[in-house]
């Protein structure tokens, strides 16, 4: 499964915050960046933007896009389109299909997730340490390898922009596909206990597979 099949999947969405204990950093200090942008989810933080995904295959150079607003906390996260909206508590996923006004109710998977942003986003993807970062002007450029050779990417680059609001995520996987995920008008929030309830029309089919 990947970010790609956002519209085309109910499973589609389950990809991204797994809540691991610790994150494996390297020996950076501990005041970096991306210490700093992984504490403000520590602190209860929850980043909210307007996200485009690009899935380009390498073979076919076929493109695929999809857009829409993306809610990331700790260990929670809400992603809504047009079509969709899928709420995630780290062990349940609850999606929403408007078009067949139809909710899907799962146990969360990680292990089936092939990327999950908010995963490099608040460092609990343990696989992964940093190998770089660098700063240019008011952007930060962190790189992540993983040390795991059966990993899905090669590498994973972030960029942070000010105020360590996160702008891009650029993965290559080891088929040289290259996945873009983009953030506009980004920025931390306090949480709201309804933030991560998933909404939806009181006549909806109700389907439970944890069952």
């Amino acid at each position: 499964m990947n970010w790609m099949n956002l519209t085309d999947k109910c499973s589609l969405i389950l990809l991204l915050v797994i809540p691991i204990s610790l994150f494996a950093t390297p020996t950076f200090s501990q005041d970096t960046p991306f210490d700093r942008l992984i504490n403000q989810f520590r602190q209860g933080q929850v980043f909210q933007a307007e996200f485009n995904h690009q899935y380009v295959d390498s073979y076919t150079e076929d493109t695929v896009a999809t857009s829409g607003t993306i809610w990331v906390g700790e260990d929670k996260y809400k992603v809504q389109n047009s079509q969709q909206t899928v709420v995630v508590d780290g062990q349940t996923s609850r999606v929403y299909d408007k078009n067949r006004n139809r909710v899907i109710i799962s146990t969360y998977e990680p292990s089936e997730d092939d990327f999950a942003p908010s995963r490099f986003l608040n460092g609990t993807d343990t696989t992964y340490t940093v190998q770089r970062q660098e700063q240019n002007g008011d952007q930060t450029l962190i790189t992540l390898q993983s040390s795991d050779p059966f990993s899905i990417f090669q590498n994973v680059e972030i960029t942070l922009g000010d105020g360590l609001n996160p702008q891009k995520i650029f993965a290559r996987d080891h088929a040289d596909n290259l996945i873009t995920t983009t953030f506009n008008s980004g920025d931390f929030m306090n949480p709201r206990d309804e933030l991560f309830v998933l909404q939806y029309p009181s006549g909806a089919e109700i389907i439970d597979m944890r069952k």
